[in-house]
């Protein structure tokens, strides 16, 4: 009979052993309610479901505070259109609460007309710090950081569109 490989067998023993445990912790599972759980009646008014609360918009707070928000609105507008267009980002971000006086964002196109590769945007917060975003087809996953504001009170370096919508 030939022999197994010498190295199978660890991973024989490691597969033994984890169905082992899971064999002896199935047995100090607790045992089901015996009581029936009440049927609700067809014409019984459900019960509201809570929901979970998500980060919410702290106007007193910090920008670190506010950066969860900032995080979720920008990964929420990057999944539902995988989009960079400036726009839709200041406006998601508008409707959470941000100011948009205080935002910036970078251009859509690049200089000869292309789409641009990642696209960056911000809010100013407080006279010190700035929520900067980046997404794009080069940036993979959605980046939000807390980062120091430039001078003038500037979030994003360069030429930034204006947002007048």
């Amino acid at each position: 009979m030939p022999r197994r490989p010498t190295a199978l067998r660890p991973r024989i023993a490691v597969v033994a052993l984890l169905m082992a445990i899971g064999i002896g912790t199935a047995a100090c599972a607790p045992e089901p309610d015996p009581a029936p759980s009440p049927v609700a009646s067809p014409t019984a008014t459900p019960e509201p479901s809570p929901t979970a609360v998500g980060p919410v918009f702290t106007p007193d707070g910090t920008a670190e505070d506010n950066l969860p928000l900032f995080t979720a609105v920008t990964a929420e507008v990057w999944a539902a259109s995988g989009s960079s267009s400036g726009r839709a980002y200041i406006d998601a971000l508008v409707a959470a609460g941000f100011d948009k006086a205080d935002m910036q964002v970078t251009q859509d196109l690049s200089t000869v007309g292309n789409a641009a590769e990642s696209i960056q945007f911000s809010v100013r917060w407080g006279d010190a710090e700035c929520l900067i975003g980046q997404v794009g087809p080069s940036t993979g996953e959605p980046v939000t950081a807390v980062m120091d504001q430039l001078a003038e009170g500037r979030c994003l370096i360069g030429d930034t569109r204006p947002i007048d919508w």
